[in-house]
């Protein structure tokens, strides 16, 4: 896997407890925000996902959603 390399700016509290959780873990801190950054779109890219397959059920059951509220 390539790398590259980032420059941001993140709170100096939440810093600091992620160098903990890498030097606890015994991981670098790269690979911990590799995992990080990872597991953070994961769950975004399913939240989209099932949002899209509500909407889509909402508008394939319209008339059923409307029957049921009479």
């Amino acid at each position: 896997m390539s790398m590259i390399k980032f420059s941001s700016k993140v709170d100096e509290e939440v810093w600091k407890d992620f160098k903990a959780l890498a030097n606890e873990s015994h991981q670098q801190i790269s690979g911990l925000l590799t995992e990080a950054l990872s597991e953070y779109l994961q769950k975004k890219k399913v939240r989209v996902a099932v949002l899209e397959e509500l909407e889509k059920s909402i508008e394939e059951n319209e008339a059923l959603g409307k029957l049921l509220a009479q």
